[in-house]
């Protein structure tokens, strides 16, 4: 069965009609101004046409405004689906133009593109985060806004919970300090103790590692294993440096455990091996990030585990117009 639907359009249409038929019952033809007999015929004149117009209008505007309900639902899905169509369009253009910009090797690149509907809510997942700084790139050529960036939440490590400190004075931002006393826990359920050996820096203090690192190790060596003052990821109160700090930790059980597992928690390997001409750091097998639960899947799963692509990727998407 026909359904009637009535646009704005309709309503104002019928609303106008019905007020000329009005006024023209009320004064007659237009210009029949002349004597009272010629103004009363007129007046009779218009009754009868109203008598005879107002039944054929409503036929005529109630035939015009039917629509079979089935003609709509095809009219409305057909428009839906063009805007669908133009999003993804979009999408697809935006998304080939920041793994361009990325730098996303080929490869990963093509597994991306080829799985764009998994890969765009995932990403929008991330996105939702209601803290910027988890997902913020900080490297050699990205630096932290303001450089002397404070984080409001630091809380001081003790050694009162599942994970041991190397020292006093270690700060860490409140989540990622939650974060790694659940890892801990999860540790040593398997025997593994986890040591946090360095933090948060400041400003201040990267200066005096990173000069001090110069004035050891020359210009070059301290480029490769230390940030410049305000390039550093440890001064997002984020980072951990476990053990021993070098590449003996990578072989302890902790380490391995660490590489295993440290994604399920939250933590990702910011220097990996092999990627110093991507990261701009040599390999820090004892350097995890805290990035949350839903980035660190996410670069686990569309960047191969390698924090640097994705956080680069982010970084572009967001700056795409």
């Amino acid at each position: 069965m026909a359904s009637v639907f009535l646009t704005k359009s309709h309503l104002s249409y019928i609303l106008k009609a019905m007020c000329f038929i009005k006024i023209f019952a009320k004064s007659g033809y237009p210009g029949n101004q002349g004597n009272k007999k010629q103004r009363c015929t007129g007046h009779n004149t218009a009754k009868t046409v109203l008598v005879c117009i107002t039944p054929l209008m409503a036929l005529l505007l109630v035939t015009v405004c039917t629509r079979p309900q089935s003609s709509v639902i095809r009219e409305e899905t057909t428009v839906q689906a063009a805007v669908d169509q133009n999003n993804k369009t979009d999408y697809n253009d935006r998304l080939q133009a920041v793994l361009r910009s990325a730098e996303i090797p080929q490869n990963m690149a093509a597994v991306i593109l080829n799985s764009e509907s998994a890969f765009l809510p995932d990403l929008s997942v991330v996105l939702e985060s209601s803290d910027p700084y988890l997902r913020l790139l900080v490297d050699k050529q990205d630096p932290l806004v303001p450089q002397n960036y404070i984080p409001s939440d630091l809380v001081e490590l003790t050694d009162e919970g599942a994970f041991l400190i190397g020292r006093t004075g270690l700060l860490l931002r409140y989540p990622a300090a939650v974060a790694l006393e659940e890892m801990a826990e999860a540790a040593q359920e398997k025997g593994i103790n986890l040591v946090a050996s360095s933090t948060y820096r400041s400003y201040d203090y990267q200066i005096e590692v990173y000069n001090r690192n110069v004035r050891q190790s020359g210009q070059a060596v301290a480029d490769r294993e230390s940030a410049r003052p305000g390039y550093s990821q440890h001064q997002l109160g984020l980072v951990v440096d476990f053990g021993s700090i070098s590449d003996d930790y990578a072989k302890t059980p902790a380490g391995r455990w660490l590489a295993e597992n440290a994604g399920h928690y939250g933590w990702s390997l910011s220097f990996p091996d092999g990627y110093e001409d991507i990261t701009g750091y040599r390999w820090e097998c004892w350097h995890y990030r805290y990035v949350g639960k839903k980035l660190a899947r996410f670069i686990d799963i569309w960047f191969g585990g390698i924090q640097q692509y994705a956080l680069r990727f982010i970084h572009e998407w967001e700056l795409f117009d």
